[in-house]
């Protein structure tokens, strides 16, 4: 294991609500996936460091997903998850799927939690300590919505977002039922969020509170992780106990909530905490890139698009990635969208502080190829190459063009700890800097809303066909 020091990630990027399972040696995790497509991407683990994506249990978009709960039950899969005001679930007989197409469970309220009570029925447990019965195959709710839980309250003076109970998680361990809730808020003041924990010997109550709460927190806008919170137990076959949770890399609301794993210890009085001294999966080192294998420095992620079907560390908004983007013989080819139409650009997940990103682009008629990096609609900026050369532009204004009748060129964008610059080349060899360069630092969700990060896209707008080559990013040493 590693020294404890600061905390990496063990997924990089916006990774948020983390649901866990392990199946034998094998670990597999889920997170809210929003309005991204495929939604509900399934990660792989066998030593829950080292990460890969191995499916998604949401090939088309089926509204917007957060705080999904991961199952593993009498032989079967299923995926709890909130959209559209109500919750859905989804099953599978493998993790890596296929999955089913989602099942409406007409309930309200947020973050399902799913566990067996003592008399062998099934319960979800809901955001603001709400409770219903399942039926035994899991797919339906019988009975009434009920409260059966209160949570834990910090002292007044804590400054935090909001008080908002959250992300019920059960584990049952020794004969008690462990509640571990979100309280605090998810972003906001780097102190807002908080894990908690209740016990009790029925999944209904009545609840003890640990003396141990909160179970992780940030206590100082000092600290390199803010806003920890949103745990998931896990346990190794060696008997080790640990808590997967999402948290802010400090000052970089930018990339969004990452998912970080720490260990715990359960105490003579059963109870459990943060382990503290104890082995740690802590590194001092940056995590790997947020797609392939995310632990340790990797020179350099590549997509030649030499695949009959994009990779999963690809994602749109609200529609399937195939629905404009093709790839085929080493070159991914889209028609380009007018402007004035809404059409989601192509996402490759930032999981760095400092990072570039670098693409050939060839353009068509009159369209225009970018490279960009986007928060929603209203915060973007990057790069286009169109049939005049290659401009720089920002969601609210559009600056000059470097002359070049090409219709081709090379992109590359820099992100040094947000500050953002533009790079060209017309041959790839003789490389220029547009002369304006960006800060990016305000885009989050504590500006914007909605809980995004600052992602990489592709996209195409105006008229006629652009088509992309060699894309790579690369993490920066700082």
């Amino acid at each position: 294991m590693f020294e404890k020091k600061q905390c990496a990630p063990i997924i990089a990027g916006n990774y948020a609500d983390p649901s866990i399972i392990r199946v034998g040696e094998d670990y597999y995790m889920t997170h809210s996936s929003y309005k991204l497509t495929p939604g509900l991407v399934i990660w792989h683990s066998r030593d829950l460091l080292n990460w890969s994506r191995v499916g998604a249990a949401l090939p088309q978009y089926e509204g917007d997903v957060w705080a999904p709960e991961f199952v593993a039950h009498n032989g079967m899969y299923y995926i709890y998850y909130p959209a559209a005001r109500t919750n859905w679930v989804v099953t599978a007989s493998s993790p890596m799927g296929p999955w089913s197409k989602p099942i409406h469970l007409g309930i309200k309220g947020i973050d399902p939690g799913h566990t067996v009570g003592p008399d062998g029925k099934r319960y979800l447990h809901m955001s603001g300590g709400d409770f219903v019965e399942l039926t035994a195959d899991g797919l339906a709710v019988t009975g009434e919505v009920r409260h059966v839980y209160n949570g834990w309250r910090y002292p007044d003076d804590w400054v935090v977002e909001a008080y908002s109970l959250e992300g019920p998680k059960i584990t049952v361990h020794d004969g008690y039922y462990y509640l571990t809730v979100a309280v605090g808020g998810t972003a906001g003041p780097p102190t807002s969020h908080m894990a908690v924990s209740s016990r009790s010997r029925t999944p209904w109550g009545p609840w003890e509170h640990s003396p141990y709460n909160p179970i992780v927190h940030t206590e100082s806008r000092d600290e390199p992780w803010w806003s920890k919170g949103h745990a998931s137990l896990i346990d190794s076959p060696d008997g080790q106990w640990w808590m997967v949770y999402h948290a802010y890399a400090g000052g970089f609301h930018s990339l969004g909530r990452q998912t970080l794993l720490e260990p715990i210890e359960w105490t003579s009085d059963g109870w459990f905490r943060a382990a503290g001294g104890s082995q740690s999966l802590y590194r001092d080192d940056e995590p790997g890139l947020a797609g392939e294998t995310t632990v340790g420095i990797q020179a350099a992620f590549r997509d030649p698009f030499d695949g009959p079907e994009l990779g999963l560390h690809w994602q749109c908004e609200g529609v399937e990635p195939s629905a404009r983007f093709h790839p085929r013989n080493h070159e991914l080819v889209t028609e380009a969208a007018s402007e004035e139409v809404k059409a989601s650009p192509l996402f490759y997940m930032a999981g760095h502080k400092r990072y570039s990103a670098e693409v050939e682009i060839i353009v068509e008629g009159q369209a225009e190829g970018r490279l960009l990096l986007y928060y929603n609609d209203a915060a973007y900026l990057g790069m286009g190459v169109n049939e005049r050369g290659v401009r720089h532009f920002r969601s609210f204004k559009g600056y000059g063009t470097m002359p070049n009748d090409r219709r081709r060129a090379f992109l590359r964008l820099v992100n040094d700890a947000h500050i953002v610059s533009f790079n060209y080349s017309f041959d790839g060899v003789e490389w220029l800097r547009y002369d304006k360069v960006a800060d990016v630092s305000g885009f989050h969700h504590n500006t914007f809303g909605g809980f995004q990060s600052l992602r990489i896209g592709l996209d195409a707008v105006g008229k006629g066909r652009v088509i992309f080559r060699n894309f790579s990013y690369n993490v920066i040493s700082s």
